[in-house]
């Protein structure tokens, strides 16, 4: 079985204007890391010209699909019956994307099938960890 699950996902830039742009980001999760899920999006897609990558909870994308969650630079909350909105939150600003709450919960089914809620610790190397953290204190 794959430690690394991603998915594509059409996510649509919320501006002020009326209209939205559709971009595609990518939803990854590796059990390596098993808190976390992260969401890229292309070049084109950004301020700068690169590729953005926001790392965030995948109990955070879990619980915003219900009701608001987060306090942090990401928030995620639902959005009419079968969207969620993203909040990204940087010093430059704010971005805010709507996806499809059908993709994400799909996503968020497949990590349980690499890592069940409540099981993550297990998945954590500590000791690899901890030594990469005092690599550099030498």
């Amino acid at each position: 079985m794959s430690t690394v699950i991603e998915q594509a996902v059409e996510a649509r830039l919320v501006a002020s204007a009326p209209r939205t742009d559709a971009v595609s980001a990518t939803l990854s999760y590796d059990r390596r890391d098993p808190f976390a899920v992260r969401m890229a999006f292309p070049a084109e897609a950004t301020l700068e010209g690169v590729e953005v990558v926001w790392e965030f909870s995948r109990d955070l994308l879990l619980a915003g699909l219900g009701a608001p969650a987060g306090t942090g630079d990401v928030r995620v909350r639902p959005f009419g019956r079968d969207r969620a909105v993203l909040e990204f939150h940087a010093p430059e600003g704010v971005a805010m994307v709507e996806a499809r709450a059908a993709d994400l919960h799909h996503f968020l089914t497949r990590t349980r099938h690499v890592v069940p809620l409540g099981f993550e610790h297990l998945f954590l190397d500590l000791d690899h960890e901890l030594a990469e953290l005092l690599r550099d204190a030498r």
